[in-house]
């Protein structure tokens, strides 16, 4: 089949991959260059965190995002084989630290997850003083105690987004830039023309908000910064009554830090105060940051179903697969799984798929 593939995020990537991989012509058509891409999956952390992520979402975000950091360790093997390239990927666990007076947040959350996840919660790991400097000897400097969660991880989704592209031209995949006017069975009206294909996947994330009615956006806002003085392995995550910083480290003493989750469509610049709170948060973990340069500033907005999980929506010759919420990097190989086994018509997955009857979609 010659599938077209609206939207080149991380699931337009990931999907022209595999479906190339599978023997199918692949057309992805963005309104930006493989080079350029703004949307969500460029700027984001890239964690790969069940365990954080399911305190605040339902358990199989935690299963199927363990089954995700699987995957994840597979397809850049093979992306390496393919293209020579080696993308970054912290697999090492993460670190749960709280200030002297927010110290008690530890333990609730322990508490928390064996309510969650029963004994599977033992998992987590409780470190003194002298096996958070073991660990993580830096933050020691800071911190008397901290959690350990020896399953999660982070990806340099920068890098990763570069090589999923050159694996794409390797195999013959095309790449078209205009901009997507609608989305329908078996074509896109792409800059005023039209594109036939013999199925299409629209994967364009909050761009295609206006053609799905229940699709909202989740504002997120995000900090690069280069910290030659910092030397964190981990994802660290700064836990506090009311937000949870997370600083995700990238090669070369790089790091994007984050926290904000707003109710909000709007993808304006990062707020004066957003900054402050990430900056004043970013230095309270590790003085190093103090001297440390911000690249840039990101603001955009993440895509999101009521419920928060991922759907697929599955009308005649054209599927909208969207809804990863905060979850892209966890949950986005369970996802292009399960749109593969669909495309085959083998077993459904974890997803939620509505098979609509309409011969159209507008």
């Amino acid at each position: 089949m010659h599938i077209g593939i609206a939207g080149g995020g991380l699931l337009g990537r990931l999907l022209a991959w595999q479906l190339l991989i599978a023997g199918h012509q692949v057309t992805v058509v963005d309104r930006d260059t493989p080079e350029n891409s703004a949307g969500a999956c460029r700027v984001a952390a890239a964690m790969l965190a069940p365990w954080s992520e399911v305190l605040k979402a339902e358990t199989v975000v935690f299963e199927q995002g363990l089954n995700g950091i699987a995957q994840w360790q597979q397809w850049l093997a093979q992306l390496q084989q393919e293209t020579g390239e080696q993308v970054f990927c912290s697999d090492a666990g993460s670190v749960l630290v709280a200030h002297r007076q927010d110290r008690a947040e530890l333990p609730r959350l322990r508490r928390d997850w064996q309510h969650c996840l029963g004994d599977r919660a033992a998992a987590v790991q409780v470190l003194d003083g002298a096996a958070l400097a073991a660990l993580e000897p830096e933050l020691a400097r800071q911190f008397s105690d901290a959690l350990y969660l020896p399953d999660e991880a982070c990806l340099d989704n920068v890098h990763l987004l570069a090589v999923l592209a050159t694996a794409l031209e390797k195999r013959g995949g095309r790449w078209y830039v205009g901009n997507i006017e609608q989305a329908g069975p078996q074509c896109m009206q792409v800059s005023g023309e039209r594109h036939v294909f013999d199925h299409v996947l629209d994967v364009r994330g909050f761009g295609a908000h206006e053609a799905i009615a229940d699709l909202r956006g989740v504002r997120g806002e995000v900090l690069w910064v280069h910290a030659p003085e910092v030397q964190l392995r981990r994802p660290v995550r700064l836990v506090h009554p009311r937000y949870q910083l997370y600083i995700a480290p990238r090669p070369d003493h790089r790091y994007v830090i984050g926290a904000t989750e707003i109710e909000s469509e709007q993808e304006t610049p990062v707020t004066v105060r957003s900054s402050l709170e990430l900056l004043s948060a970013l230095y309270a973990v590790h003085r190093g940051f103090a001297e440390a340069t911000i690249e840039h500033a990101f603001a955009r907005c993440r895509p999101a179903y009521p419920d928060n999980l991922p759907r697929i929506d599955a009308y005649p010759g054209y599927w909208q697969v969207n809804g990863l919420y905060r979850h892209g990097y966890l949950l986005a190989p369970s996802l292009v799984s399960q749109v593969m086994r669909l495309l085959q018509n083998k077993e459904e997955g974890p997803w939620p798929v509505r098979q609509h009857l309409a011969e159209s979609v507008a």
